[in-house]
């Protein structure tokens, strides 16, 4: 059925951006390359294309039990379900909710540096992750969050259905553009939900905190001020999508991740990647970009537990099973090479806690 489906519908519209990709100096600046995320994009389409998202709740792939019980098994399962103090746990109700749409700008093929105007698998992956979590659980209910290069804040616009506060946060102002747009586009799925919802300029080059202005020009729409540097750094959630493809970008983003969870609350990370094959000289074999260096920053629980007497906090990470999780956006492939890490920054002594 039609309502099962992620469907995609373009449109013209005279707000896309135009400002030029910000360039890092990088030789590989002006290289275009493209995800395999097309979103029925006609052929031969060029220039930003307007996808329409309806993410169906439950997916096809929950189905619902019908079970019958008899007083004594319900009578059973209740005295199985006590907590400490003896009181009856009862099972948390799923949310109601009715299918989900979203509008996204994106475009088809960019620079590496405005890479974070197309869509990519690792981003749907994640998409996944959030919506199962929200149908499912009140785990993100009135979280403050942070989404580290967001890109086309597809992510963060899903999460603002029920969360607190959103800092939508990535570099380049033609980036910022495009998910400043989408926020636009998309204001009316969370109005009632009173989230506030900001796109911010996070260049994790220079780390964190990010530079602040007392208030906001035109000239400086996606700038921090004080209050808002405050409330970002006493988020509880921390989201990054498809940010792990270069080593020396690897080292800037837990360098920020490493200044940034290290103040205000304790915070969790989800990190979804995709792991993508290259032949290399070094090496004379076929390897992953950034995933070892990625894997080097990360330790298990026992890893950093064992390192009780050191003054250094860790990464603490671990794999989600994403067979665990259903597949609400339909129209893309999960493959084999895309992965969610949960991420907590932590002393050795609470690792395991």
């Amino acid at each position: 059925m039609e309502d099962e489906r992620l469907s995609s519908t373009s449109s013209t519209d005279d707000e896309n951006p135009s400002s030029k990709p910000s360039n890092r100096g990088d030789h590989n600046d002006h290289e275009l390359v493209m995800s395999e995320v097309h979103l029925g994009c006609p052929p031969n389409f060029s220039g930003p294309y307007v996808s329409h998202f309806t993410f169906p709740f439950p997916p096809p792939e929950v189905k619902k039990q019908s079970v019958v019980m008899n007083v004594e098994e319900k009578l059973s399962c209740q005295m199985m379900n006590l907590d400490e103090d003896g009181d009856l746990v009862l099972p948390r109700r799923s949310k109601q909710w009715n299918n989900v749409g979203m509008t996204i700008q994106h475009s088809i093929t960019s620079s590496i540096p405005s890479v974070g105007l197309q869509v990519w698998k690792a981003e749907l992956v994640l998409a996944d992750f959030l919506l199962n979590s929200m149908f499912s659980s009140s785990d993100f209910d009135g979280v403050v969050a942070v989404e580290l290069g967001a890109g086309t804040g597809l992510l963060g616009i899903l999460l603002a259905r029920v969360a607190k506060t959103v800092f939508l946060t990535d570099h380049g102002e033609e980036v910022l553009k495009n998910c400043a747009l989408n926020v636009h586009r998309n204001l009316e799925a969370f109005k009632d939900h009173a989230t506030s919802v900001f796109v911010r300029e996070v260049d994790c080059f220079n780390s964190w905190p990010p530079e602040v202005e007392q208030c906001h020009s035109s000239d400086e729409r996606f700038s921090w001020t004080p209050s808002e540097v405050e409330e970002a750094e006493g988020a509880s959630l921390l989201l990054a999508a498809d940010v792990i493809y270069n080593d020396d970008l690897t080292d800037a983003l837990f360098g920020t991740l490493q200044k940034l969870m290290s103040r205000g609350s304790t915070k969790v990370l989800y990190l979804a990647l995709e792991k993508r094959y290259n032949f290399s000289l070094n090496d004379l074999d076929v390897v992953a970009n950034g995933y070892s260096r990625f894997k080097s920053y990360l330790k298990d629980d026992t890893e950093c537990s064992s390192l009780e007497n050191s003054k250094s906090l860790c990464f603490v990470g671990k794999l989600i099973d994403l067979t665990d999780i259903p597949q609400y956006v339909r129209e893309y492939d999960r493959g084999n090479d895309v992965e969610i890490w949960q991420i907590r920054y932590v002393s050795p002594s609470n690792s395991t806690s």
